[in-house]
């Protein structure tokens, strides 16, 4: 049997049994590939360690480790807790403003991952405050994100830009922004719905009258939101490590004394750490050993002029699983856009192709075997309440989302709404 399918085979029925047996899927992929590496010459346990992502690792536990101390000290809720008093009623603006959060941070320049990372800290805060389904804000925030991150100054535009002047293709950014936009209101709306945001009830005003000096802050709070102004500034104009950065900001802030090292290490999530980083293991014997080739290539076979942005989607979604959008999926698949083109049709719209290459791998960033899908995950573990939520339903539940998304966006494409501009 073609190791790649065997590969495949084991990755779905790892993600099946952690399901139905309640099981850490990290612990089940480890030993899925170390399976694999003594039964099937096709692998080898010599290769079993190099899945393990040491910078998805450190992504985790450092944010993790920050946004604990952070959690701890409370002044996200202080925040929050004004903003909330403040729109009385009008409960309905959260989402919207979570959005456009999400969407001005990414589009000025940092991109997604720094926007995703100010979204999921206010989401949290916000979920208790107001009602709303903490993963339903973290959703709409982060599909924000994924609009903003296509701007001609952030990472992601800068080598969309490039990539398709590079085949003669021009004046791409916009359509791309646009299309993307519309897309990610639209997946907004259907998220709000989904997690029945319209029947929540106004927060009555009965806490206006709380003590004023309860929200103001004090050094520690101040420190916090320096804190996380300062992570900001690492990541989008110091180009710095995300996780390097919050153990450094972290242990400064220990250093000042807003928390303790013991109290931080009790509470971090540990568990989805493990469930993350140990999927990648198996992930990495799925790439190397041709399962992802082994999709896309079918997908490839049945493409026409009408399904072309369908298929490149597909193809883009499934490759994001497993991999980058920024650092793998957009530079593979945007130097094909040019040559789609030629083959099939001058008529087809670049915008058509790209969008659906561009947004579909971003959507793919759902799942909790990537990274926005583990940060929500690492979010929802970190604090006090919803920590208590079953992690092993979450990661389902982001999962099929990002399914969901994965074959949501590119059939928008296949109806050739991303035509018009």
């Amino acid at each position: 049997m073609n190791p790649g399918l065997i590969a495949l085979i084991t990755l779905f029925l790892v993600i099946a049994l952690g399901f139905f047996k309640k099981i850490n899927v990290g612990i089940l992929a480890i030993t899925g590939a170390g399976i694999l590496s003594y039964l099937n010459p096709n692998f080898s346990p010599k290769n079993l360690a190099k899945g393990f992502s040491g910078s998805l690792f450190l992504t985790l536990l450092g944010i993790s480790f920050l946004f604990c101390i952070i959690q701890n000290n409370g002044v996200l809720e202080k925040i929050v807790k004004s903003f909330v008093i403040k729109i009385g009623k009008k409960i309905i603006l959260i989402p919207i403003i979570i959005y456009l959060v999400g969407l001005l941070v990414a589009a000025v320049g940092p991109g997604c991952i720094p926007a995703v990372i100010l979204v999921l800290a206010i989401s949290v805060p916000l979920a208790h405050k107001s009602g709303y389904n903490p993963i339903m804000l973290m959703l709409i925030g982060s599909a924000a994100t994924y609009a903003g991150r296509f701007t001609s100054i952030t990472p992601e535009g800068i080598l969309v830009n490039k990539l398709l002047n590079d085949q003669g293709i021009n004046d791409i950014i916009i359509p791309l922004f646009i299309n993307a936009t519309l897309v990610t209101i639209l997946l907004s709306i259907i998220f709000f719905f989904a997690y029945k945001g319209h029947k929540v009830k106004a927060i009555e005003n009965g806490n206006n009258n709380q003590n004023n000096d309860e929200l103001k802050f004090n050094i520690n709070d101040k420190l916090c939101l320096l804190g996380i102004i300062t992570l900001i500034v690492f990541i989008t104009i110091l180009k710095m490590d995300v996780g390097i950065s919050g153990f450094i900001i972290g242990v400064f802030l220990i250093l000042m004394k807003v928390d303790t090292e013991k109290n931080v290490l009790k509470i971090i999530p540990w568990n989805t750490i493990v469930m993350v980083t140990g999927v990648g293991v198996l992930m990495s014997f799925v790439i190397s050993s041709g399962g992802i080739k082994l999709l896309t290539e079918y997908l490839s076979a049945i493409m026409t002029n009408r399904t072309a942005g369908m298929i490149s989607g597909i193809m883009a979604g499934s490759m994001s699983w497993f991999s980058s959008t920024l650092g793998v999926v957009l530079p593979t698949l945007l130097p094909t856009v040019g040559g789609i083109i030629e083959n099939l049709g001058s008529n087809i719209p670049p915008g058509d192709i790209v969008t659906s290459i561009a947004v579909t791998s971003s959507f793919a960033g759902f799942s909790p075997m990537s990274t926005i899908g583990a940060l929500v995950i690492a979010a929802l573990s970190s604090d006090a309440i919803f920590s208590k939520l079953d992690s092993k339903k979450i990661f389902m539940e982001l999962l099929g989302w990002s399914v969901f998304c994965v074959a949501f966006v590119p059939m928008m494409s296949l109806l050739g709404l991303f035509r018009f501009i």
